[in-house]
């Protein structure tokens, strides 16, 4: 739903989301999300789950892992003789079924034994993004957050949504340090969906049925970010569907 009005009332601010600060009164942060040219961020684009209109757009792959440590997707599909590039699904990379359900039949002893998590941006792979979009915003400081009022983590009755191609969001701010909190509800808590700094240098974007995180930004940002180590980056373009 599109929500633009203040909450009715004057009810307590609801408690913050992490160290992040819910937002009722105003959203109009997010309009420029909202307000996208038909064609430009459709639903299972690249653009659409992140944003459109920026120079430069990248893939960051969730790792998957073997005994709790990450492993790369690359590593997975030399494996099993496969290789690996900008719109691999990871079904394909283990050429498995796109809706293979059998979960107990899976992984390659000494390479993997878990799958890459699905939804929003995983801790570790959001704490080696950060660095980077922080040296290319002016506005670190001051930064917007969409986390999907659907997780199931915590009730959002009463608090206001702005729709994007993929979801309904609520929205949250705090600094970009702070998107990756220790004071989240509990260990299995989602980080926001979509991050973007007041500046609206970038656009990070997640989805909970995706194994991957989109970023746009500057060409410069996503060259830093296809070299920084600890990371799998592919670049895509605004209209490649996603997984």
């Amino acid at each position: 739903m599109d929500t633009w009005s203040p909450r009715p009332g004057r009810e307590p601010a609801p408690a913050p989301y992490g160290r992040l600060r819910v937002e009722v009164e105003d959203l109009a942060p997010a309009r420029w999300l909202t307000e996208r040219r038909p064609g430009h961020g459709d639903f299972g684009t690249v653009a659409g789950v992140a944003a459109p209109g920026f120079p430069a757009y990248a893939r960051v792959l969730h790792p998957a892992s073997l005994d709790e440590r990450p492993v790369r997707w690359d590593t997975v599909a030399a494996a099993h003789r496969r290789k690996v590039d900008a719109l691999t699904d990871w079904h394909e990379v283990i050429g498995a079924e796109r809706f293979y359900q059998n979960l107990h039949e899976y992984g390659l002893p000494g390479v993997w034994d878990e799958h890459p998590a699905e939804g929003p941006t995983p801790d570790d792979v959001a704490r080696a993004v950060i660095p980077v979009l922080a040296r290319h915003t002016g506005t670190p400081e001051r930064c917007w957050y969409g986390l999907w009022d659907g997780y199931g983590r915590r009730e959002w009755d009463g608090v206001p949504t702005f729709p994007t191609p993929e979801r309904d969001e609520i929205l949250l701010s705090g600094p970009l340090a702070d998107v990756v909190s220790p004071e989240l509800p509990d260990e299995f808590a989602e980080l926001p969906d979509l991050w973007w700094p007041q500046d609206r240098a970038w656009c990070v974007g997640g989805d909970v049925d995706l194994v991957s995180t989109y970023v746009c930004g500057s060409e410069e940002l996503i060259a830093e970010l296809l070299a920084t180590p600890g990371l799998e980056v592919h670049r895509v373009s605004p209209g490649d569907a996603v997984c």
